[in-house]
């Protein structure tokens, strides 16, 4: 009897746990009832929000939503511009779940892979679009983002052109929301992402490079124009150089011209003015002059060793080495 009690108090409690579950904040709960979508009067899958809720044990299963915001990389990508130029882009965007019921009914039971992979060719035929309508200088100028914005304003409202193979895949997928709401959701535009439930918040570009081989053939371009540069400003360089080098050997010939004439003009005023003392003390006293005359020349003759001097001693070079008295007869006589 015990035993029986506390075996239906504790399948009571299994019960119990079984009929709650709870929706963690950042998650959206849709219950299944034997495989099929559990719906509202309009036929729309019900959308459990956060909270604990209850549920019917082993008939009823429950399908978590990830509300929160979504970031998918996108593979970088050549695309063409309007100059017929290749760019490597890459980007990534953000997005997340606005309508739950649409989106588990669009990608097939809430499957994120599919949505993303909808959602990653329809972005990628929209940014191929908009930067086929933009040159390079226009793109890469784009400081404002109006790229982005318009790219994420088309995916999330759809245009009137039809992309690709993305926007029949959307559209079959606003149809079979149609078909199991039976007509009662609002109308959209079947090639706008909201078709599918998803809100695009941001589109980024990360970088945007040139094909290698361009890359290589623009910087074999810069490489010779910044030669052609340099070998221009070395010319120019060489040329001033030679006019600074001519203006200065002109200026050193110049200068020593004028130094050389100044020398010869000083060395004349000096001459002169020796000649024109030595006239004044030949003038005065003869004798003297021609005694320091004398001696000027013995020094100058004698001042080297070894000079030999082969002369008669009555010379007169020799009058003023003998001796005074002998001076004086001669004079007398």
């Amino acid at each position: 009897m015990r035993k029986s009690f506390v075996f239906a108090i504790a399948a009571i409690l299994v019960v119990l746990y079984s009929s709650v579950f709870i929706v963690n904040e950042g998650q959206r709960g849709i219950v299944l009832r034997f495989g099929k979508v559990m719906r509202d009067a309009e036929n729309k899958p019900m959308v459990y929000q956060p909270g604990p809720h209850f549920k019917i044990p082993f008939v009823e299963t429950v399908k978590m939503l990830d509300a929160r915001i979504q970031t998918m990389d996108i593979k970088a990508d050549r695309f063409l511009t309007s100059e017929n130029k290749d760019l490597i882009v890459d980007s990534y965007l953000k997005w997340r779940i606005k309508d739950f019921s649409r989106y588990y009914l669009a990608t097939g039971n809430g499957e994120i892979h599919q949505a993303e992979l909808l959602l990653k060719r329809k972005f990628s035929d929209r940014l191929r679009s908009e930067i086929g309508r933009l040159d390079v200088r226009g793109i890469v100028t784009d400081s404002r983002g109006r790229l982005t914005t318009d790219v994420r304003d088309a995916l999330n409202l759809g245009t009137n052109e039809d992309d690709s193979a993305a926007d029949d895949a959307i559209a079959s997928a606003a149809v079979r929301v149609e078909k199991e709401t039976k007509g009662k959701q609002p109308a959209l535009n079947q090639n706008s992402m909201a078709a599918l439930g998803i809100e695009v918040v941001d589109v980024r570009i990360k970088q945007i490079n040139l094909p290698d081989e361009v890359s290589g053939a623009i910087y074999q371009r810069m490489r010779a124009e910044r030669e052609a540069v340099a070998r221009r400003h070395r010319s120019q360089g060489q040329e001033e150089a030679e006019k600074v080098r001519a203006t200065a050997d002109k200026m050193a010939t110049e200068i020593k011209a004028e130094a050389k004439r100044q020398a010869l003009v000083l060395r004349g005023e000096g001459d002169a003015e020796a000649a024109k003392l030595f006239a004044d003390s030949f003038s005065k006293d003869p004798e003297f002059y021609a005694f320091i005359r004398s001696l000027r020349a013995y020094e100058n003759s004698f001042q080297n060793d070894g000079n030999i001097m082969v002369l008669s001693p009555d010379n007169d070079f020799f009058r003023y080495m003998k001796e005074p008295r002998k001076q004086g007869h001669n004079a007398n006589d």
